[in-house]
């Protein structure tokens, strides 16, 4: 089939590749003639394990294109898939959904036969209706139908989960369009892949619930974590005590410094408000943002405890700045929240990661200093602080810190060690709910 993906960034890009890997015909637009150019030469704009191989296969092969003419794309489709930015709209939380019906717009103008439109992108119950309302008012005597595909990636992950997914949602009205859907999805049925098609606004809300739910989750494990603080109890142990409970199950139960991303954050606030426009306000979730936003900022005290109650005129070293490991998306990274936090309480923030440094750099303080490895932002530091769990602080040399740091003090907000091995270092080291 012909795919045509309006919009080249995470979800455009890594879903475009897929469906060309599946055998299909794809064609990724996005109106950022630098990225395009970047695509063409082989060059892959964001940080994801493998897509640099997956896009580059594809394209060698003739399956996988880019440019920024979207009319042409659109034209030659069987399906165009709407992959654009719905980020959190300024002032009232709702997601901006700008980006959207100014791609359907276009995609009207351009469709020529019977065409499949699907949102790719999260958005709110209903925008489907909206994005149909457009291409009708556009082009009357268009032939197209609008589904609903709501993606379920993980990032660090994503190329598994598009390929192996738990499950496929797609919200359509009309047999044509659901048939359309089962043969771009046909490679996955010899992975018995469960494809659930329901109505528009039932896909849309579930990929709000989903998220939401996950959010919950981890947020739910933080406060456990804070009660295990108090009580001497161990939060790994009770996450592995419920999560053996089959209906509970073990994942999204890791404490931590709180929920980030592209999408947890954004989607939370986004259900909320779509709650209140519908007079169904959701309890549960309003209390899960405002903890989490809370939760960040209790990190910094959490660290001045460790540094004997201030980091005035200390030095701390910051391992991890992305909001996760295995990618370089910084959007609502706890990082966000401690390290400008130490700064404003007087500490010198030393920094390390793999691969976020550069974005950092355009988010964080400029007194900031970034640093080749952990071991260079741990010299002189009075504490090292690890914020993300990449693996390559997962086996950190001790003696190595113990000689090049001022102080022997470690706090870690993930979990990566064993308080008992931690003893036999000779560090003062403090986790998260143990």
């Amino acid at each position: 089939m012909h795919v045509a993906m309006i919009g080249s960034g995470y979800v455009g890009l890594v879903s475009g590749a897929c469906f060309a890997d599946f055998g299909h015909t794809v064609t990724c637009v996005d109106k950022d003639s630098s990225k395009i150019d970047a695509l063409m030469q082989g060059q892959i704009p964001i940080y994801e394990p493998g897509l640099d191989v997956l896009v580059n296969g594809n394209r060698f092969a003739g399956r996988l294109t880019f440019t920024t003419g979207l009319a042409a794309a659109v034209a030659d489709a069987d399906a165009v898939f709407i992959a654009v930015g719905t980020p959190t709209r300024r002032g009232d939380g709702h997601a901006d959904l700008s980006y959207v019906y100014s791609a359907a717009e276009e995609i009207a103008a351009a469709i020529t036969g019977y065409t499949v439109v699907v949102t790719k992108s999260t958005v709110p119950v209903g925008t489907a209706d909206e994005v149909e309302a457009i291409i009708r008012r556009v082009a009357p005597d268009a032939d197209f139908s609008v589904a609903s595909n709501p993606e379920f990636l993980r990032e660090g992950a994503a190329i598994d989960d598009f390929k192996r997914p738990d499950r496929v949602v797609v919200g359509a009205e009309d047999e044509r369009a659901r048939e359309v859907m089962r043969q771009l999805y046909r490679p996955l049925n010899l992975n018995e892949t469960p494809i659930l098609f329901t109505n528009r606004r039932t896909a849309e809300l579930t990929k709000y619930a989903a998220n939401a739910f996950l959010a919950m989750k981890i947020t739910f494990i933080n406060e456990m974590a804070d009660i295990c603080e108090k009580t001497g109890a161990n939060v790994q142990d009770v996450a592995r005590g419920i999560g053996l409970d089959r209906r509970i199950g073990s994942k999204f139960l890791h404490a931590g410094p709180g929920y980030g991303g592209s999408c947890f954050p954004k989607d939370t606030i986004a259900l909320v408000r779509t709650a209140q426009q519908y007079q169904s306000p959701t309890r549960i979730i309003e209390a899960v943002v405002e903890v989490n936003s809370e939760r960040k900022r209790h990190m910094v005290d959490k660290i001045e405890r460790a540094c004997n109650g201030s980091v005035k005129g200390k030095t701390v070293a910051v391992l991890g700045l992305t909001f996760k490991p295995e990618t370089d998306d910084m959007r609502d990274a706890p990082s966000l929240d401690i390290v400008p936090a130490l700064i404003e309480r007087g500490a010198t923030v030393r920094a390390h990661d793999p691969q976020g440094m550069k974005e950092a750099k355009h988010l964080l303080p400029d007194t900031v200093i970034y640093c080749d490895d952990p071991y260079e932002a741990a010299k002189d530091a009075e504490a090292l602080v690890i914020v993300t769990e990449w693996n390559v602080y997962r086996a950190l040399d001790f003696e190595r810190l113990a000689k090049t740091m001022k102080h022997k003090i470690m706090v870690d907000l993930r979990n990566i060690y064993e308080p008992d091995d931690m003893e036999e270092t000779g560090f003062n080291y403090s986790s998260i709910g143990r």
